[in-house]
């Protein structure tokens, strides 16, 4: 709305005292008949004044000195958020750098954003002045204006938009993490409106260019989740500002005080508004969800006050009632949430559970505010009519894909949430929550979002154009489309193919990629990737509340045939081996009482009428996975302690109680073990059969791991403990007290000192080369550490011992040392992030990169395999693999990367497994490196084979 609509405007007055010298009888006439003219002009200009405000009154109006400012003030109460009327004919962006040369990509498939997100074109992009000038066939003559244009042949690949992520905490959450750079939170009270995200944000976050690398142009920074009212967000694109500062990275800064560049008269500059409710805010404020939803209440009755005694006052402004009127209500700490009641701000709504969903839609309605979008919302699949009674419209739903269990909140959380809200017609949503994940990697949540259900279109949507969308910004981003932002990708395969890596960024038409290191993809990943069907496991979602029975149901066939199988990898010895490769016909595999029987040529009238027929549509039967790294099996809900084995006492900083071995005490994970959690059958469907945990520790020695099976029911059952001692672990990192120096000297006299007890007996078999000594360890300067004193150990015992790294993220930097040494190294996990200090020294892989660490360490002859560092994340080990043999460029085989996460992690853990007996995992469509299903897990331990897919 316009905002100069029947208003008046007052003239402003100022008064001047001077001195004046006399004057003769001349000038007293002159001033007498210019008094006289003024008296004339007032009583006119009263007239009329009367007249504008509604007619003549009765008695005098004092019109306060301020009443101009006043009614601008009631003037952009009016005033529509979005963009200014004029957006659409602009030449150039206002955040154009300039002498930035002109780009032109040609041969390019194009997924544009339109349409629903089906339109796709094979074309060109011409990049200019910030903005996309064209979107088509672009013939030769159309570039012949430029005198200088950056051309760059695409080569068929996909380009799509910049990536958007919705809910970020880059630059306030710093990374590495440091005490002096962490302005997250605060904790000055539930309700705080009126702080800026701006106000932390560090440009200086090693963070930023390795999220370009991902694809992310722009991200939402909100402050984080303490309070009930956190404060407002910021929308900032992630290239470095020309001018260095926070301000310079905002798009459309709402805090634009320069009218030539943002004039609030004609249109309002959407703010974003941080809310959360549930677990956070209850612990932080030792509150009870009663207490947060009365301080949202509280908080909004305040706003609605000022509201209104602002559209009364100006209703009686306008009027020319001034009379006791006052000043403009208005405070400065509750503009902002009177904001939101004019539908100004974004809200965006960290929440859980039912019941704090539902509370927050009664609020909404109550105060008559939308929500822009839910955050996290774990349950919110299991309550879609509630998301779609809250006020103005359906709030979004911004999700992880598989992250979950992380809390009570949590545990219902579901892989097909995207799918059964998208059609229920919600808005979807594929967020970071960075630094939780790695927003680098916000196109793999969308990738796995399609894997479990959610259409491709709205796959790519949920991390472009729905984003954008939920912020305001939809003008502008979030689509390939002339006149908008020139924030692209060209990718190297398709975006929703697994390991889908940007070959170049465009962030308002700069490049961000300094000669990116690209990768040769196979043909096939440049097509969309065919997904299996979930129907039946989301109907089961729904029907028992989130939590469906996950336990697998056995063959009641003596004989199981897989049919139609087109590769089967085997174990032999150490390694992993491809014994059937189906270049022409697919082969059949068939399995007795829990056994493997035949590969290929089988004879099929022998398997018996009773005999259960799979069909593997082209899919593979390969080694079940080992996992290592993460506390798989001793937690349930991480926050949740009664869920948990716990945490061990650390000697090296606590005193333990000699009744639990005092000084020689050494805790073993075999006897804190939970079987049947979520997460470790989660992993079993996923193709995970096994589990190597250490105890969990916040300190030096941790403990003895164990080996134990992802299906077990308990430790006593046939084949549930695979080894019940694995390797002694224990952890070397700066923590501040004890010293790292302090850490190695402990591990050199455990080592080389007198010990007791089982720490004795385990040490002991260390020396003597029967117990791997495993190190969880990041830095490169504490590794180098180790490796001296292996040398050290080595001379002393006269014989080599074992030693695997784990974690290791800098051990690239010392590849050549660790060969030298043979200490194997565990990556944990395989994609890098400098969460702390001793991580920062990372190597990226591409683009960024030529190689990945993984690949560095194999150069160098370091036998190495992968781990995960949370529970949640072991399920999607087959996708961690793959992924790395894809960044290998070839030099990772697919048996090589079936070892690196099954037969290498035993070598390197000391497990020791026989092959007769080791799981086979059968999926269908594909083998374990596609988007396949994992349908049967064949248990020679237990001679049975566990069905996953299969109607009984």
């Amino acid at each position: 709305m316009q905002a100069d609509k029947r208003l008046p405007e007052l003239p402003t007055h100022a008064s001047v005292v001077v001195s004046r010298p006399r004057r003769g009888r001349a000038s007293h006439i002159v001033r007498g008949v210019v008094a006289l003219a003024l008296c004339v002009f007032g009583a006119q200009y009263l007239a009329l004044y009367s007249q504008v405000l509604g007619g003549p009154r009765e008695r005098a109006v004092s019109v306060p000195l301020r009443a101009q400012e006043y009614l601008d003030k009631c003037r952009l109460l009016d005033v529509e958020p979005g963009p200014p009327p004029d957006f659409y004919t602009r030449t150039e962006s206002d955040r154009f750098v300039p002498g930035t040369k002109a780009t032109f990509i040609k041969n390019a498939t194009i997924w544009t954003g339109r349409v629903d997100g089906l339109e796709v074109l094979h074309g060109d992009v011409l990049l200019d002045g910030g903005v996309i000038k064209r979107v088509g066939i672009i013939k030769d003559s159309e570039l012949e204006r430029y005198k200088d244009v950056t051309r760059l042949d695409a080569q068929g690949k996909w380009v799509s938009p910049g990536i958007i992520d919705l809910h970020s905490h880059l630059g306030v959450y710093n990374s590495p993490t440091l005490s002096g750079a962490f302005d997250v939170n605060s904790r000055k009270g539930p309700v705080l409106p009126w702080l800026r995200a701006l106000d932390g944000l560090n440009t200086h976050d090693d963070a930023y260019k390795l999220s370009i690398a991902g694809g992310v142009t722009t991200s939402l920074v909100l402050p984080g989740s303490a309070n009930a009212i956190g404060g407002q967000g910021i929308v900032i694109k992630l290239r470095p500002p020309t001018d260095r500062s926070p301000t310079g990275m905002l798009l459309e800064s709402p805090y634009e005080t320069n009218s030539t560049v943002y004039d609030p008269r004609t249109h309002f500059r959407y703010r974003q508004m941080k809310h959360a409710c549930g677990e956070n805010p209850d612990r932080v404020y030792s509150g009870t969800r009663m207490d947060t939803a009365w301080a949202f209440r509280q908080a909004y009755e305040k706003a609605r006050q000022i509201k209104q005694a602002q559209d009364d006052f100006c209703e009686k402004a306008k009027k020319g009632e001034w009379t006791g009127l006052g000043d403009f209500p208005e405070e400065l700490q509750w503009e902002a949430l009177v904001n939101v009641l004019r539908g100004r701000v974004k809200v965006q709504t960290h929440c859980y559970e039912t019941v704090d969903l539902d509370d927050l839609v009664r609020i909404t309605n109550e105060f008559k505010f939308p929500i822009a979008a839910f955050h996290h919302a774990h349950e919110t699949y299991l309550v879609p009519d509630t998301i779609k009674s809250a006020y103005g419209h359906p709030p979004a739903i911004a999700l992880f894909a598989t992250n979950a269990r992380y809390k009570r909140e949590s545990y219902r959380g579901s892989e097909f949430a995207p799918k059964i809200l998208a059609e229920n017609g919600l808005q979807v949503v594929l967020k970071s929550d960075h630094p939780v994940l790695n927003s680098r990697h916000l196109i793999y949540e969308a990738q796995q979002a399609h894997f479990y259900g959610l259409p491709h279109n709205l796959a790519l949507a949920s991390v472009t154009t729905t984003p954008a969308t939920v912020i305001g910004q939809e003008h502008r981003i979030g689509y390939v489309k002339e006149g908008y932002d020139a924030d692209l990708i060209v990718w190297d395969s398709h975006p929703l193919a697994l390991g889908a890596t940007p070959q170049q960024v465009w962030i308002d038409g700069v490049a961000q990629l300094d000669a990116p290191h690209l990768i040769s993809k196979p043909d096939a990943l440049q097509k969309r990737p065919a997904t299996p069907n979930f129907d039946k496991e989301a109907k089961e979602a729904l029907k028992y509340e989130g939590l469906p029975p996950l336990e697998p149901k056995p063959s009641n066939a003596r004989t199981v045939v897989f049919t139609n199988v087109s590769s089967v990898y085997l174990r032999e010895g150490a390694t992993v081996k491809e014994v059937y490769s189906a270049f022409a016909e697919p082969t059949t595999v068939v399995v007795r009482e829990g056994r493997l029987a035949c590969v290929g040529a089988c004879q099929l009238s022998e398997a018996g009428e009773d005999a259960e027929y799979i069909d593997l549509e082209g899919g593979a039967v390969s080694p079940g996975l080992v996992s290592v790294g993460s506390p798989l099996g001793l937690e349930e809900i991480r926050s949740e302690p009664t869920t948990r084995d716990g945490v061990v006492l650390d000697p090296l900083a606590q005193v333990v109680p000699e009744i639990a071995g005092g000084g020689g005490a050494l805790i073993r994970a075999a006897d804190g073990l939970l079987f049947g959690t979520r997460d470790a059958l989660l992993a079993y469907r996923s193709g995970v059969t096994t589990a190597i945990t250490a105890p969990v520790s916040s300190g030096f020695l941790s403990g003895l791991s164990t080996a134990f099976s992802t299906v077990g029911r308990h430790k006593l059952e046939d084949g549930a403990l695979h080894q019940e001692i694995v390797a002694l672990h224990v952890s070397i990192s700066p923590i501040g007290v004890p010293s790292v120096s302090t850490q190695i000297a402990a591990l050199r006299h455990i080592l080389l000192g007198e010990t007791k007890g089982d720490l004795k007996r385990a040490v002991n078999g260390v020396k003597e080369g029967e117990i791997v000594l495993a190190i969880h360890v990041q830095s490169a300067d504490a590794i180098a550490s180790i490796i001296a004193l292996k040398y050290e150990v080595e001379e002393r015992v006269e014989r080599g011992i074992k030693v695997t790294l784990i974690g290791a993220t800098e051990a690239h930097l010392l590849a050549k040392e660790l060969g030298e040494a043979n200490i194997g190294v565990v990556i944990s996990p395989t994609r890098p992030f400098p969460h702390h200090w001793e991580k920062r020294r990372l190597l990226p892989g591409p683009p960024l990169s030529e190689r990945n660490a993984l690949a560095e360490l194999r150069a160098h002859n370091v036998t190495v395999a992968v781990g995960v560092n949370e529970a949640w994340m072991v399920r999607n080990t087959r996708f961690d693999v793959a992924w790395a043999a894809l960044e290998s460029n070839g030099t990772i085989s697919k048996s090589e990367a079936l070892a690196l996460a099954s037969t290498n992690v035993e070598q390197l853990l000391g497990v020791n497994a026989d092959e007769r007996y080791a799981d086979l995992v059968a999926t269908r469509g594909g083998d374990l490196f596609d988007f396949s299903k994992v349908v049967a897990v064949v248990s020679p331990s237990r001679g049975v084979v566990h069905l996953l897919d299969v109607d009984l």
